[in-house]
Formats: C-alpha cells, structure tokens, sequence
C-alpha cells in the first residue's frame, strides 16, 4: 500500500470507533485521571533516583518561570511534532487549536491510513522523551535535572490521548487499511466491511 491517506472514504468502509477528548465527557475524565497518574509515578521516580537536596536553600524563581514557560512551549511544540509528522507524509493543511480539554493538531480534510496515523501519533511522544530523558541525565545540576523529569513526567502524561489511539492500533485496528479521520480533538476510525 504505496498512499498515506485518501481524500474520500472509500466505498465499503463504515465507522468502527470514535475517540473525542472534547465531548465523551468520560473519555475525558479517563485520559486526565490518567495522565495525572502517568506523570505522578515518572515524577516521584525521578524524585527517588535523583534526590536532590536542599530545597529551601536551592529556591531559585528564575528555574520555576522557566519551568512554566518550558512547559507552555512544550504544548506547542507538541503539536508543530505531530503537524510535523503529518505534513511530511500527506503534504496536507494541518488544523490546531486549543479547548477547554486539549490542544490539537488535525487533518480533518483526508482519511490517513494506519501507519501514516501511528507516526504521527508517536512522533511526540518518541521526540520529547529523548530530549527529556536527555536533559535528566545530562544536566549539571541535581534540582536541573529533576526539573527535567517533571517536564518526561508532565510530557508523558500529556501523551496519554496519542498512547491511547496508539494501542487502538496495536490490539483493536490492526489491518492496515484501517483509515483515520482526525479533527485534532476527535479520531473517527474506519474499516472495510
């Protein structure tokens, strides 16, 4: 199967399964409960294997504001990875945006194919894990690199969407001819009859 998408449903596909982080009110509940459980565990690891010490005496407001300010840029430059992704296999308009329960990047206009939906899907996660990973192991500092698992922490968590869609793949919509139309909050998937 040499295309990553189609611009119409083809004929003798029908829906199978909705994701939609902006309307299932329980999806929503789900994926925050765990996402927050996602980046407590990573957290209180990170904690645990680095220890660091001091931290009354090692306040520093210029490492919190850039914490904050690290974590706003790495929910936009979460989704540029995924509009990224996108962008390289179907040349297609992206669509992004925020809501009231999660940022996305979107190709509502085309149906993508399995593997073109599982790079993408992943390509944040694969990304900012590295860089992340990195920096906590790499960094001088002990309360540097522990900064650095909250960002693995918050950045896993935040993933829990793309994991979850992901394993959709991997255990419900294995046939690779299963299409994807993705809005960006909502995944709509397709198979043949």
């Amino acid at each position: 199967m040499g295309k990553n998408y189609e611009t119409e449903l083809p004929a003798g596909y029908r829906e199978v399964f909705t994701v939609d982080a902006e309307k299932d009110k329980t999806f929503i509940i789900w994926m925050n409960v765990a996402a927050i459980v996602i980046a407590a565990v990573i957290i209180l690891a990170g904690w645990l294997i680095i220890r660091p010490q001091g931290l009354i005496e090692n306040y520093s407001l210029l490492r919190n504001l850039l914490l904050l300010a690290a974590l706003f840029a790495y929910i936009v430059l979460h989704e540029l990875v995924h509009g990224a992704a996108y962008k390289m296999l179907t040349g297609r308009k992206l669509t992004f945006g925020f809501t009231m329960t999660v940022a996305f990047c979107g190709v509502p206009d085309i149906y993508v194919y399995r593997k073109t939906a599982l790079i993408s899907l992943m390509a944040p996660f694969t990304v900012f894990t590295v860089v992340f990973l990195a920096m906590a192991f790499l960094l001088p500092d002990a309360w540097d690199r522990f900064y650095a698992v909250i960002l693995l922490g918050v950045h896993a968590g935040g993933c829990a969407g793309d994991l979850y869609d992901t394993f959709l793949y991997l255990t419900k919509f294995r046939d690779p001819s299963t299409l994807m139309n993705d809005t960006g909050p909502k995944q709509t998937f397709y198979q043949a009859e």
